[in-house]
């Protein structure tokens, strides 16, 4: 659980250390400015960014039963996060399972992927797609299972 958030609580304590810096030296425009940045970092790169994280056995379930796919992530992720902004509301439909927090999530990625925790890996009506196009994404939730 600590983990994901190790990025972030770096992001925000390094801004505030260089903020501190440009408000000794007069600087509080700049101060302010660079805090905002740092911030909006830490929460891009935060657990919060992405919806509620589920238990990949659950996700499954849930995926069999309404046809969603599941996206298996882990905070920090670049890749992630281009998925999530990418698909605006719609990241909402999808079944989230965060690797870092969930050892058979991770279990399942490393299975798929020959063993590496490469994400975000998408499972659609049970095949894996590792990476996938944010538009294809998008496009699995208005097509049937």
């Amino acid at each position: 659980m600590t983990r994901g958030w190790i990025l972030p609580m770096l992001f925000g304590c390094c801004g505030s250390v260089v903020a501190a810096g440009l408000v000794v030296s007069g600087s509080h425009g700049a101060a302010a400015a660079l805090l905002l940045v740092f911030v909006l970092l830490a929460g891009m790169h935060s657990p919060l960014m992405f919806p509620r994280s589920i238990g990949a056995p659950e996700a499954q379930r849930r995926s069999a039963a309404d046809g969603r796919p599941v996206v298996f992530w882990r905070p920090g992720c670049t890749y992630c996060i281009r998925l999530r902004i990418r698909l605006g509301r719609s990241a909402d439909q999808l079944h989230w399972v965060d690797i870092w927090s969930d050892p058979a999530g991770a279990a399942v990625v490393r299975a798929a992927n020959d063993g590496n925790e490469t994400v975000p890996t998408v499972l659609v009506a049970g095949r894996p797609h590792t990476n996938p196009d944010p538009e294809w994404v998008r496009g699995q939730l208005s097509s049937p299972a």
